[in-house]
This record gives C-alpha cells, structure tokens and sequence, in this order.
C-alpha cells in the first residue's frame, strides 16, 4: 500500500491541496475531467494514513450506485478499504433499518421499488384518468416536492411560483393526487425512496439519542457532486454533522442539470458564507481532453451566467473540433454515421464512441443510420426507438389501419388520424416528463410518414413495411457497439469520439426552456456533452426537419463562441428574422399582432380580412361535422389555413378546388362536393354590405 507520501506524490499542486486539508470545512470546484475523484479519495486515504482519520469513523457519499462503487475501489487500492462509501439513500436506509425498530417499537415500512401502483390507486380514488406516461410524470413531481421538504398543503403554491407543470393537471389537483397517494402509503404500511431520507431525518430530529450515536460513528464527511444535492439531502447532512463542520464538498456548478428534479447548486456556491472558515480550493487542471475540446468547453460557458472554472489543458493537442450543417435530419444521422465508420477503420473501438442528443426521440434517425451501414449500437438509459410501448402500440394500431383500407389515402394525414386515437396533438405538451417523451415518439412516426411521402409517396400499408424494414434492421446483436444517449444520460462517462447532434435552437435549448434559467440548465448539458470527448468531438446540427424541407433552422446560440465569422453572421440574421415571425405578423399588413384576438385570427384589429370571414365560419362548421361524424380530427379534414384559402379564393368548379393548397385529388374526390355546395350556399358580399366594416384611414 502506499506511504503518506506517495500519496501525496501522486498528485498535482491543486489536488494536493485537497488532500493536506484534512480539516474541514472544505470546499472543491472541480472541473471536468480534472481528477475531482482522485482528489478526494487520496484525501481520505492520506487521514487515514497519518493517523487522523480512523477509517470507520469517514462516511464518502455520493448519488449513485457506481460512483459509490468506483470510490469504493479505490479507497480500497490506496489503503483505505474500511471506510464507508454510499449513496445518500443506502446510507440512510442503513440507518434506519438498525435504529428505527429500537426508537419506534415497531418494524420498519416496506420499501416500495416503484410510486406507479400507488399513484394509480391515489388517482383512480379521486376520479381522475390517468395514463402510464402521466403517472410516470406524477412519480418525478411528487419525488421533486417531498426531495424540496414539501408537503402536500405546501405543493400548490410553490409548484406555481416555479412555474411546473405536470401535462394535463394544475397544481391543485396534483397536490390532492400527492395527498391522497401519500394516504394509500400509509395505509399499506409502506415507504417509498424518498421516504427513507424522510424518515431518517425525522428520528435524527425527534431522538436525540439516534443522532448522538450516529455522530459517534461518523466524525468525518465527503460528499460528492454537492451541485445535485436537493434540500432534502441538505437536511440529512445537516443532522448527521450535528453543530460540527468536519465536511469536504466536492462539485462543478458548470454541471448542475437536475434542477428539475430538486438539484439546487447554491448550497456548493453559498458553502463558504454558511461555513465561514472554509478552504477553498479548485481544481481546474482537465487531464481527460485535447486543448481543442477544453477550448470548447470553455467557449460554450463564456460569457454566460453559469458559474465554474476554466478549464487548462494538459494533455497534447489533438484533431480540431468539427462544427457541420447538414440539409436535414436524415442527412445529419448519415454524416454521423459515416464519422463512426471513418473514426473504427482508424483504430477508435466502437465502444469508445458515443452519439449524443438532447431526447430520447431523436435516437429513431440515428438507429436507422447505424443499422443501415451494419453498425452495432447500444441506447443507454431508454429502449431502442421500436422497443418503448408508445411505438409498439402505434406500429400495431398502424398496421391495423392499412389491413383494414380505412383512410383518406393522403399518408401523413393517415398516420395522424390513427395517432390521434393515442392521444397524440398538432401541439406538443408545453412541460417536459414523460407525457412530453410520449408525444416526441409518436410525433417522431409522424415525421417518418412525412419522410416517406416525400421520397415514394405511398399509402398506409407502405408505411408499416419501412417501419418492419427499420425495426430489423436496429435490433441486430449487440457487441462492440456505439453509444446512443441523450446529454442527461451521458453524465459521469467518457469516450474517445463524442458526436453531439441535433444542435438547433428549439431543441437546445429546448421549446419548454422559457425563463433565463432554464436556459442556462440546457447551456449546461451542452457543455457536459462536449466534455465527455477525451480526443475527438463532432458538433452537428440540421438545416431542416425533413429532406427536402425549408432549411430555415438555426444553430444553437449556446455554439456562437464556435462558429466560424461567416456562419454565425448567417445564424443571427436568421434570428433577427424568426424573431420577427415569432412576433407574428398581420396577414394583411405585416404589422406584429399584440393581442389573443388578433393572433387567432392572424390579422390586425383595424384591418380587413382578404377571405369573407362568414363563408371561413360556415367553412369551419361544416368542417367540424365532418371530422365529427368521421371520428377524427379536424386537421384531418383541412386545416385553417387551407379553409381561408377557399374562403378568399371562392371556387366554383373542381378545377378551381384543384389550385386551392392543400386540396388534391383524393381530398377533392372526397369532400369537393360538400364544399362547393358550403361556398354556394354563401354568395358574396357586395360592396354596400362590406363597406362599413372597412376603417376610414
């Protein structure tokens, strides 16, 4: 084992600095990549080997199994193999399970693997319908109130004041679902997760002599990513030090990403004002990535509000940083998966590779690239794009369609209506979760059948068979494979080759990102991203959706410090452009619209409308009765925009129909009639009726 000095040997100034602060309070902003894990773990073992730590008296914390596990190793390699490293729960529920039958008289609740069966109990006794993605989605806010010491009586407020949101619900009636939920836990005699932090903060609170024997056992503290700590957790660790400070902090605000699961970065950033003799040190040094990608990661947090240190460089120079534009989506997945093939012929395993997203959906573009070309891949943290319920069910109800010949023949307006059935909108939900991750999917099939149309045309029965094709062609054996993950997923890991794609704004950051906030967060996952690439890193971005489509989309703005004089002069004027449209302007005028009213109608108050707003009316009614008497959506018959059209444009004939866009043949065989009979039951106004409507200027 190594001596107190080897120990110290091995480290660089910085770290060494950690480790000789054997004292605490102690706080270290570490970096990516800059040996945080080593710092601490040789700060442990050199208490230990010195003398002034005894092994069991150190309690290491961290947030998740692995880590703890890695730490675990390590301690044990350095000579420190008794001290305890755990997650905060497995630390708590230790506790628990030894002291509350002595403090309680009573056994311990059972420990719940999952909120769902509950929660569905909680919901159906309140009479509300509730899918699996939204009691998905009520597990994480009822999991995010109690991690922020909330109770039921408090959640409402709060909830609003934070501006969350749960798809379909307000927060009164979350908070009568977590209420009532909470009331089926107890009644079962059962605990969930959260509980466990719960209930050991509570004995350490209510029994003092819990809390004067767990201080005896544990004198010495170090937590691990303390940027995710949630309040709850601050609590515990508050009632485990008791009125000492013998606590090391280790934690990268730069890397702060769960915010929406209750992570709060202040309690690393605030640490020295709450500890007023702490020592601060950081570590900055990034002994993972080429200078090129430190520069990155360096430039896509300058200037912005996110606090964290500058990275140095320490290792040699390596291949530049690529930034691409692709036409569109599909074009973008091939790029990609060209990049795997050149990066595996040039030596680069294909487990040191991975291809990063901001969701899960956009997996779908990038399995079919990889599969294509033969290439094995892994997803890490969801199912393959054809493996998750929402596609199964989709693919099926899809493929019974086209047996059954049902449809209007006009494929993407098929593969909507039969989509429809599922819960699926024009409108994506406005909040993230699961009913979010729910919709991308199925809006993901959407975009395939607008793919497909594009390229071949083709009907339902066409559609299923490229989805088959697709299907096979992903769930090939893996082995050696690339890793498919989304930015959240990919935290804590490391690849050779880091190809982070889909880099348009709308998408990161994402539409639901409003507040300066929420920005920053999705500024930061970029940067976790880009700091996952120890040598090579590809940045990618589509133009357009679709092949073939208006490629009017913009690079992320978090890419601005990156691109090239040219390419961002292009992006910023595109910007200043869509700022305009996303302002929405009169139809008429071009002047911007201000209130509800006039946005709805896409028009100016004071202006005329160009298409005769009684027939539009009467348009819409018959519409309406249609897609009502046809069980589908509206869209699925026209659209308003396409109404409008025939409004202004006033056809009398199908070969007038015929020019209306949006109108084609099948649409025309289908409902030309009835709609030339709805714009001759409503003749034209004349001049002496329209007249008063037209302001005096």
């Amino acid at each position: 084992m190594p001596g107190s000095e080897d120990l110290l040997a091995a480290l660089d100034p910085e770290q060494r600095q950690v480790a000789e602060a054997l004292h605490g309070p102690v706080r270290v902003l570490a970096g990516a990549g800059t040996g945080k894990t080593r710092a601490i773990t040789h700060r442990i073992a050199y208490g230990v080997s010195t003398g002034v730590y005894q092994p069991t008296n150190v309690l290491a914390v961290t947030f998740t199994t692995r880590a703890a596990g890695e730490m675990r190793a390590r301690l044990r390699a350095l000579g420190a193999g008794p001290v305890q490293a755990r997650t905060f729960h497995s630390a708590a529920l230790r506790q628990l399970r030894y002291f509350w039958p002595q403090a309680r008289g009573s056994a311990l609740p059972e420990l719940i693997e999952s909120k769902i069966g509950m929660l569905a109990a909680a919901t159906r006794g309140l009479r509300l319908k509730a899918d699996q993605a939204l009691l998905r989605d009520l597990a994480g806010e009822v999991e995010w109130a109690k991690v922020s010491n909330l109770r039921p009586d408090d959640y409402a407020g709060v909830a609003e004041r934070r501006e969350r949101e749960v798809a379909g619900l307000d927060a009164a009636s979350v908070a009568k679902v977590y209420a009532s939920y909470e009331q089926v836990k107890r009644e079962q005699g059962r605990m969930d997760m959260e509980d466990v932090l719960l209930l050991t903060a509570g004995l350490l609170a209510d029994d003092e002599r819990v809390a004067a024997a767990i201080r005896r056992q544990y004198h010495h503290f170090v937590v691990d990513e303390f940027q995710d700590v949630s309040p709850l957790q601050s609590t515990l660790l508050d009632l485990w030090l008791g009125d000492r400070d013998e606590l090391c902090v280790v934690g990268d605000p730069a890397q702060t990403i769960y915010s929406f699961a209750g992570a709060r970065a202040d309690h690393l950033l605030d640490f020295p004002q709450r500890f007023p003799r702490t020592t601060s040190v950081e570590l900055v040094r990034n002994y993972r990535s080429t200078p090129q990608v430190v520069t990155a990661a360096n430039s896509v947090l300058a200037g912005s509000g996110t606090p964290g240190v500058r990275l140095q460089p320490q290792l040699p120079a390596g291949p530049e940083v690529t930034l691409t534009p692709s036409p569109d989506e599909v074009a973008e997945a091939a790029a990609a998966a060209d990049r795997v093939a050149a990066l595996r012929d040039s030596g680069v395993p294909l487990s040191g590779i991975a291809i990063l997203f901001r969701i899960n959906a956009q997996s779908e573009v990038f399995e079919e690239a990889l599969g294509s070309r033969g290439i094995p891949y892994t997803i890490r943290g969801a199912a393959r794009f054809f493996d998750r319920p929402e596609v199964r069910q989709a693919v099926t109800l899809l493929r019974g369609a086209a047996r059954s010949g049902e449809g209007s023949g006009v494929l993407v307006d098929d593969v909507r209506a039969v989509l429809a059935g599922m819960g699926w909108t024009v409108e994506a939900p406005g909040a993230r979760g699961q009913a979010r991750d729910r919709w991308e999917s199925l809006q993901a099939l959407v975009d395939q059948a607008a793919d497909l149309a594009s390229r071949d045309g083709g009907d339902l029965t066409a559609f299923v068979a490229d989805l088959d094709r697709r299907a096979e062609e992903q769930h090939a054996p893996v082995a050696d494979g690339v890793t498919l993950a989304t930015l959240h997923a990919a935290k804590g890991l490391e690849w050779e080759a880091v190809l982070v794609c889909g880099l348009v704004d709308g998408t990161l950051p994402i539409t639901y990102a409003k507040t300066s906030a929420a920005i920053e967060e999705e500024r930061r996952l970029l940067y976790v991203g880009v700091t996952r690439a120890r040598r090579h890193l590809a940045l990618s971005w589509a133009l357009a959706r679709h092949p073939g489509g208006r490629q009017s989309r913009k690079p992320s703005r978090f890419l601005d410090g990156l691109l090239p004089s040219e390419m961002l002069a292009s992006a910023e004027r595109s910007r200043s452009s869509s700022r305009g449209r996303g302002a929405r302007t009169c139809r008429e005028c071009g002047r911007p619209l201000t209130t509800a009213a006039e946005k709805k109608a896409l028009r100016c108050s004071d202006c005329p409308a160009s298409y005769d707003e009684a027939l539009f009316e009467a348009l819409r009614s018959w519409r309406k009765e249609t897609a009502d008497a046809e069980s589908v959506p509206a869209f699925v018959v026209f659209n308003d925009a396409t109404l409008q059209l025939v409004a202004e444009q006033r056809p009398e004939t199908e070969e007038g129909l015929l020019r209306v866009s949006g109108i084609g043949r099948t649409k025309l065989e289908k409902y030309g009639e009835e709609l030339l009979a709805v714009v001759a039951a409503h003749p034209e106004a004349t001049g002496s009726e329209i007249s008063d409507e037209i302001p005096i200027k």
